[in-house]
């Protein structure tokens, strides 16, 4: 979907009440307003379990969406495990689980909103349950090599600034090496339930990072001292990160001489072009923003995530054809709402993250704060057969703009929503943290979300917590006051 309001952003133009419109600032906000109301397009989601496992967990499973069923929710988004379902050996698939799970949720007259999840589970916030990427998958590929660089068993991971490396996705300087992994299982999965439930799946969504995220693993647990609210880390020091990195600076300036010129170094080689060797350092200096190989590095890094992000997605909807005719394709950005205004290092774990750009300006409306890039990836895919959809997390947080946090979650909300309106992105949000939809203040902020910063549709983590009490309470109201009419 394209909103007609669109056009007056585009023009520096907002509405400001029937038939009127005035000039928005030079660079402030444009606040899109409640777009959801009475939208065709708005949705109501709620997350499943991670796993159903035992028939206790099944029988308040089935509980819990009789429900949210009664009170409006349209779908339920399930994780579709790769670790799990492509665990017995390559192109070995078992969907047992997930022809069950789709069954009991389609019964309950709730639709179908899965995650072709490319990540691993287990280890992150919230994690209660652990699969892994297939064991087949690092051994099939250690004794190839890709733009001359032999993978060995590490090959397809990232290696992060401390030299660990991470086995919680696949590293996107790889994504040549194992598309046809992410064709496979798409593929599998098109024939398994295309026919099935053809109208049942009206959303796609396509993990792209760690936590289905579209992100690196700055904060994860293979690197020591960098989980909340740290800066995190670095992740591209493995030996493809390091050759792609040379390849597009070599590429951007022309020439190792030119290089040297922008940066004013004296590199002799182009093999001495490489991330930061301190970067406690790069961050603490400020070189991440305030010189041009700063600049340069931090704009490779985020431009690599996007660009990840698009092959993956292009792929899948390839793949799927013309199967779920009803489904658009998701992607999901984390709220990295933490160290924003801590005067060490401002933005930092944005960086690290890969999230922003540095060589615009982050305090601009105009540029989205740093994540136009990250939002506008939606927009590559314009004219193509299916609508891509962002989802944001945190709109349940508060700023919390002081040490260690330096939070500006809420704010982030606004930027971001801010952002995709003036891009013509459709954006839906999401919780960051269970415990955020059981209380009234978190839904007190994702409200103020959705009335002011052009939210289109929600998805709760998890459906427990919507399920009784004051998360059911104010969810249904929350549905009830978008779509009066269900």
């Amino acid at each position: 979907m394209r909103r007609t309001t669109v056009m007056l952003a585009a023009l520096g133009l907002v509405v400001a009440g029937a038939g009127t419109a005035q000039a928005a600032p030079a660079d402030g906000p444009v606040p899109p307003g409640p777009v959801a109301l009475d939208d065709p397009e708005f949705t109501a989601n709620v997350m499943a379990p991670l796993k159903v496992e035992t028939d206790e967990e099944w029988a308040d499973f089935e509980a819990d969406l009789e429900t949210v069923a009664a009170y409006g929710v349209d779908a339920v988004s399930v994780d579709v495990w790769w670790g799990d379902v492509e665990a017995a050996g390559d192109n070995q698939f078992d969907w047992a689980y997930y022809d069950r799970i789709f069954d009991v949720i389609t019964s309950k007259g709730l639709d179908l909103a899965p995650i072709l999840s490319f990540h691993q589970c287990g280890g992150n916030v919230g994690d209660d349950y652990t699969s892994l990427l297939p064991s087949w998958l690092w051994p099939k590929y250690e004794g190839r090599s890709y733009r001359g660089v032999e993978l060995g068993p590490t090959g397809l991971q990232h290696r992060s600034e401390q030299g660990n490396y991470s086995p919680e996705t696949v590293q996107g300087w790889a994504d040549q090496v194992v598309m046809n992994e992410y064709r496979d299982f798409t593929r599998a999965f098109q024939q398994r339930y295309g026919d099935r439930y053809a109208d049942e799946v009206v959303e796609i969504n396509v993990s792209l990072g760690p936590s289905g995220e579209l992100r690196y693993p700055s904060y994860n647990g293979h690197d020591v001292g960098t989980g909340y609210p740290t800066r995190g880390a670095l992740q591209s020091y493995s030996p493809l990160a390091i050759r792609d990195f040379q390849k597009s600076m070599v590429k951007q300036y022309g020439s190792l001489r030119a290089v040297n010129r922008a940066w004013g170094t004296d590199l002799r080689s182009v093999d001495q072009i490489a991330p930061p060797a301190d970067a406690e350092t790069f961050f603490t200096s400020k070189a991440y923003s305030d010189t041009q190989y700063g600049r340069d590095f931090v704009d490779w890094y985020n431009g690599s995530l996007v660009d990840h992000g698009e092959r993956v997605l292009t792929t899948v909807i390839r793949t799927l054809g013309n199967e779920f005719p009803q489904a658009d394709i998701g992607y999901k950005v984390p709220g990295i709402h933490w160290t924003m205004t801590n005067p060490l290092h401002p933005r930092a774990t944005e960086v690290t993250t890969g999230l922003i750009q540095t060589s615009v300006d982050e305090n601009s409306w105009a540029t989205g704060h740093g994540y136009a890039r990250i939002v506008e990836l939606a927009n590559r895919f314009d004219g193509g057969p299916r609508e891509v959809v962002m989802h944001f997390t945190a709109l349940e947080m508060d700023d919390q703009d002081y040490p260690p946090q330096y939070s500006l979650a809420q704010t982030l909300v606004q930027w971001i929503g801010d952002y995709a309106f003036r891009a013509g992105v459709e954006l839906k949000g999401e919780n960051a943290l269970s415990g955020g939809v059981t209380w009234d203040g978190g839904w007190d902020n994702i409200n103020e979300a959705f009335d002011g910063w052009g939210y289109l549709g929600l998805t709760v983590l998890r459906m427990n917590d919507v399920a009784g009490g004051t998360g059911a309470t104010r969810y249904a109201q929350f549905i009830q006051k978008y779509s009066p009419d269900r």
